[in-house]
């Protein structure tokens, strides 16, 4: 339950508490969140929680800046590199909204120190370490969500623990409408005036006023609906009620859903896929291999990732999702040319596939945190390799890092585009 008593800043807050409510807005401003890795993807979803106005964002990366951070983290400077992750975007983060509290974890993370938070957010962590904050938060019913981009490829995945609250699927207004008539019968059909569409579904609830006759429903106790037509539905036995007169109104009952979660653990397993894409229905299964893949390959050289364009290392990535595969219960046919793409873009990092999954996983904190809206159950992968140039070949030079704060974009388009987008001059007109 949201605290009554909480404030919300209507003048702030006013376009999200016409998605929302007010309601939803106060359990979000009762809710800690916690986001690990603060490289471009969790600077942007800390940005957007932030915004969004949650109770405080706590964040965890104790690395060192890179200056090849910077081209997808937008609060850290040049004179930043060196210097811990976390401790230089704190401060620039909370100057975004000045009642969300923002903090930084400055001891080793365990599993233990998720128990205060609502919501986790674990972006750059080994898969082991995932896994630990994984079976903890399930355990201990905390919404965790695991989530990584490599070049244009990315992925998110939710656990809301068993038993997780919708309290609006669709956040759409309830359907209402005017009654021509009730029938006194076993089926209790009723039939909307002038022919009006009820918009309504079997298994809904309803509830009624204004009707005259047969009182009894005035106020009743929603009753589940079984669709008859566009014009007509049943809502049950009303034989023993009055006789119907006239007039009326029909009112939706919205029923929370209950939504049971995959630990983490479980799901990579037996994944379940939210398809982003249907003409790409057999890639989602593919990469939830070639992630995994690529975290072994990071456990077996010191937390590297495959050099962009070595044919090497996307062998050895092919390799190690093949044994992957093979230990699966539902074994998949591997692309091997689109596992080698997704090697050669590992370190990739660029700006917009940053932006679109951390207004995305925002989207799904602000699910957890509120109810509202149906979240992202299991696994979606998404990739945008259309942004490649047709006929695309780069050669392992073209796309090597340089020591530049480009790098990410380098090794995945290549040292000859970047040099190409740079001598373009852009006039943007709006903001």
């Amino acid at each position: 339950m949201a605290d009554s008593n909480i404030e919300i800043d209507e003048g702030l807050y006013s376009r999200q508490i016409y998605v929302l409510g007010v309601e939803a807005m106060k359990k979000m401003s009762a809710s800690n969140v916690l986001i690990v890795g603060l490289k471009g993807l969790g600077c942007e979803i800390a940005k957007n929680i932030i915004l969004a106005g949650v109770k405080s964002v706590t964040l965890y990366d104790p690395q060192a800046v890179e200056i090849a951070d910077l081209s997808s983290q937008f609060f850290l400077h040049s004179e930043d590199v060196g210097k811990p992750r976390a401790q230089v975007s704190a401060p620039r983060l909370a100057e975004l909204n000045q009642y969300v509290p923002v903090s930084v974890l400055d001891k080793e993370l365990t599993p233990e120190d998720l128990a205060l938070f609502k919501c986790v957010v674990v972006t750059d962590l080994p898969l082991h370490d995932k896994l630990e904050l994984g079976d903890y938060a399930h355990k201990n019913n905390i919404c965790f969500i695991s989530t990584e981009i490599r070049g244009l490829f990315g992925y998110t995945f939710n656990d809301f623990g068993e038993q997780f609250v919708v309290e609006d699927t669709t956040g759409e207004e309830s359907l209402s409408g005017m009654i021509a008539g009730i029938e006194q019968s076993a089926d209790g059909i009723v039939t909307c005036l002038d022919e009006t569409r009820h918009g309504l579904e079997d298994g809904q609830l309803v509830t009624f006023n204004e009707v005259q006759g047969m009182t009894e429903l005035n106020g009743c106790e929603p009753r589940r609906v079984k669709v008859l037509g566009p014009y007509t539905f049943s809502i049950g036995d009303t034989s023993s009620l009055s006789t119907y007169s006239r007039g009326g109104l029909f009112q939706q009952v919205k029923e929370p859903s209950r939504v049971n979660f995959a630990s983490f653990r479980d799901a990579l397993q037996a994944p379940e896929f939210l398809f982003s894409d249907f003409a790409k229905f057999e890639r989602p299964a593919q990469l939830h291999v070639g992630f995994q893949a690529l975290h072994a390959f990071s456990a077996a050289n010191s937390g590297k990732l495959p050099r962009p364009g070595n044919d090497e290392d996307a062998a050895e990535v092919l390799r190690l999702a093949n044994e992957i595969n093979d230990k699966c219960e539902q074994k998949v046919e591997l692309d091997a040319e689109l596992l080698k793409k997704l090697s050669y873009q590992a370190t990739g990092d660029l700006s917009p596939m940053v932006a679109v999954f951390g207004g995305l996983v925002a989207q799904e904190v602000l699910k957890a945190c509120t109810g509202k809206f149906m979240p992202i159950n299991n696994f979606m992968y998404f990739d945008a390799l259309e942004c490649l140039p047709i006929g695309f070949e780069p050669s392992e030079a073209d796309l090597a890092p340089t020591g530049s704060r480009y790098d990410g974009q380098t090794a995945v388009f290549g040292r000859k585009f970047q040099d190409q987008i740079a001598n373009y001059r852009e006039f943007l007109v709006g903001s």
